[in-house]
């Protein structure tokens, strides 16, 4: 199943962001390490507004972990500013799924992204998502 199935809401969530002195370089700007730092903070807003956090995920005996990330640069963020992290659950199959990314300020596109993730048990091996999981990602519940 995809988030995009007919019948289904793609997931989403906007977590507001303001770019810290510790996150820029020395010319202010928002460093390339960052975002993805960043990603993490949407996936975890994004994944309590499913009632699903990632803690429940856990404790439940499966981990998500990151099999991959790609960030697009476009404009620089500097300190201080206000941003707006929008954070859309992608495709979701039993067993892998992604996310994607926009950074803007105001409605500037500064970045976007993806990080895709494949489920694991408790020992590293790839495993099946239990299907209620599958269903609040490709926002079917």
């Amino acid at each position: 199943m995809t988030a995009t199935d007919p019948g289904a809401t793609v997931p989403e969530t906007r977590s507001a962001l303001r770019v810290r002195y510790a996150e820029t370089d020395a010319m202010g700007v928002a460093h390339h390490a960052t975002y993805p730092v960043w990603f993490e903070v949407g996936r975890t807003d994004l994944m309590h507004a499913l009632g699903l956090p990632y803690t429940e995920v856990e404790a439940r005996g499966y981990f998500l972990m990151l099999s991959g990330l790609n960030v697009e640069y476009r404009r620089a963020a500097r300190y201080d500013d206000l941003l707006t992290l929008v954070t859309r659950v992608g495709n979701v199959r039993s067993r892998t799924l992604t996310f994607s990314y926009e950074v803007r300020r105001g409605d500037e596109l500064l970045a976007t992204g993806e990080t895709r993730h494949i489920a694991t048990d408790k020992t590293y091996r790839p495993a099946r998502l239990p299907d209620d999981v599958v269903a609040r990602l490709s926002g079917r519940s």
